[in-house]
């Protein structure tokens, strides 16, 4: 089957990041296909390149980019929802005038229509939220 996520939670904050990257590991080890994970409201934060949690936790940046190095997950940030958090890439920064890139490569910056394109193509989309 064909999966993708739809993330809502911040790290660190809700449990949702953690069960989503859990779960997104158990379907690939059963031979599923991940197509991607969508990161919408507070979930946009998991693609900040300047997070640098404590050494004793994990470091969610980094495990969602080893699973999409490792598994070809695209990782797609909702680009509203990033704007007004402060996440930019390097298209985003040099357009609205600021001086560096907060998204972390291999997120990409994507509109509300990718996340329906999911939706249309996978045969499930299962939601993580607070």
């Amino acid at each position: 089957m064909r999966y993708a996520i739809l993330l809502m939670g911040a790290p660190y904050t809700h449990q949702a990041s953690h069960s989503a990257l859990r779960f997104a590991h158990a379907l690939v080890a059963r031979g599923h296909r991940l197509e991607a994970v969508f990161f919408y409201h507070d979930g946009v934060h998991n693609a900040a390149r300047l997070a640098a949690p404590p050494q004793d936790e994990p470091h969610l940046v980094d495990a969602w980019t080893a699973l999409s190095h490792e598994h070809e997950v695209s990782l797609q940030v909702c680009i509203a929802a990033a704007l007004r958090r402060g996440l930019l890439d390097e298209r985003e920064a040099a357009r609205h005038g600021k001086d560096g890139i907060s998204v972390a490569a291999p997120f990409e910056l994507t509109g509300l229509g990718q996340l329906i394109d999911l939706g249309t193509r996978c045969d499930r989309l299962v939601t993580f939220g607070p």
